[in-house]
Formats: C-alpha cells, structure tokens, sequence
C-alpha cells in the first residue's frame, strides 16, 4: 500500500496525463516538492547574483562608465571567463508634479495624451525624443535609479584576445 514517492527529478520521464494520472498523495508530496524547489533555486540564485555583484560589480559599473554610460551593457574578463554586465535603467516620475505639469499642458489647449501616458508616467523613448525646453520642465518630476543587474558568465578560448 506504500506507493514510492515521485521525485521532481521523475517529472522528465512523466507524460502529463501520467502525472495527473497520481495518487492524490504523491501529487500533493510533487506539488510540495517542487515548491521547496523552487524556492531553493530561487534563494540560490539570489545567493550566486549577490556573489557575482560582489565579484564583477564594481568592474561591471567601471567599464559602463568608462564607455560613458551609466545603464546598459558591459563586458569584463576574469581570465577565460567573459562577465556580461547588464545594469538596467530604471526610471520613475514623481506623480505630483506630473499632474501638475499636466494641468498646465491642458490649461494650454494642448491634449496631455500627447505628452504623457495616461497612468501619469512618461516613456523613456519620448522623453529623450523632447527638446529641451520641454525636458526641463518635466526633469524636477524624473527619478533614474538602478535596475537589478543580471550576469551571464561563458568560458572563451584563452587562444582568443
């Protein structure tokens, strides 16, 4: 009457209507399971990113600012192993002054729409796309903070320079 408990690494060699096809016992133990799975992997890889930004992030945000940039993408080695670096942009707008700005481009005769999204917030491609007098006015509402980084690590050929 004891069936075996089905094991996360099983799900590979399971066909869904197999595994809808379990006891409720082993679906329930396979749904906890992979629960704490995810959960662990999640931690880990939290772990491993607060690890490598610790390693590479200091050279990752050198090389952003050595290219001028503050966002975006970098390369660093570490001997063979190649670093990508990716510091997304992550750019919020003060909600106050943007309906304030907005009251005035209304008051103007002019439809908000044009300037600003409808949940008060202002696409970066636009804003960068303004002349600078209009920039000005909106940059006291702009915040441009961090996103979080990502790293992918590849081995390359030492051969290779």
């Amino acid at each position: 009457m004891n069936e075996p408990m089905t094991f996360p690494t099983e799900l590979p060699d399971l066909s869904v209507s197999q595994i809808a096809a379990l006891p409720m016992h082993r679906l329930q133990e396979l749904d906890v399971s992979l629960t704490e799975l995810m959960t662990w992997a999640k931690q880990a890889r939290e772990r491993l990113n607060a690890a490598m930004e610790q390693r590479y992030g200091e050279q990752g945000r050198a090389a952003l600012r050595d290219s001028g940039r503050d966002f975006g993408v970098a390369h660093v080695s570490d001997g063979p192993l190649r670093v990508t670096y990716d510091l997304p942009k992550r750019v919020t707008w003060d909600q106050k002054r943007l309906a304030e700005i907005a009251e005035r481009i209304a008051a103007s005769g002019e439809r908000i729409q044009d300037y600003l999204d409808v949940d008060l917030s202002v696409s970066e491609s636009r804003f960068n796309n303004w002349p600078p007098a209009l920039k000005e006015q909106f940059a006291s509402a702009r915040t441009v903070k961090p996103g979080k980084p990502s790293f992918r690590l590849a081995l390359v050929n030492e051969q290779e320079d």
